[in-house]
């Protein structure tokens, strides 16, 4: 959330950013993508391993059913990024989107029916 903060900072002011925040006189766009496909990539890898190997959840591993949450929550938060220039207040898009929102009220209920039913051993 913080690069798509700093990007949304950099598109917005365009060659003014360097005043605005120091920092962004290091950045461009383009890294900042990278960087964000990376970050992207690892959370969705590390979400997802932690599902099916940490040794407190469920072993039957029905965590992973939460995976697509995670994933939908992302390419949500992505596509407003984007599409919509939303990245500067990353509490709005929580509160604010409607879908976000309630992909987020589904995984919480998920995660809870999952580890209510599904007790580790």
């Amino acid at each position: 959330m913080g690069f798509s903060k700093r990007r949304h900072e950099l598109v917005l002011l365009n060659d003014q950013a360097g005043n605005h925040r120091q920092i962004l006189r290091e950045y461009t766009p383009e890294l900042l993508e990278e960087i964000l496909s990376v970050v992207t990539s690892s959370t969705v890898m590390a979400y997802s391993l932690y599902t099916f190997t940490y040794d407190k959840l469920p072993q039957n591993h029905a965590m992973m059913l939460t995976i697509p949450f995670v994933l939908y929550g992302i390419f949500r938060y992505l596509y407003l990024v984007h599409l919509k220039n939303e990245g500067g207040s990353p509490e709005e898009i929580l509160l604010g989107d409607r879908p976000f929102l309630i992909n987020v009220i589904l995984w919480g209920i998920s995660v809870v029916a999952i580890l209510g039913f599904f007790r580790s051993a």
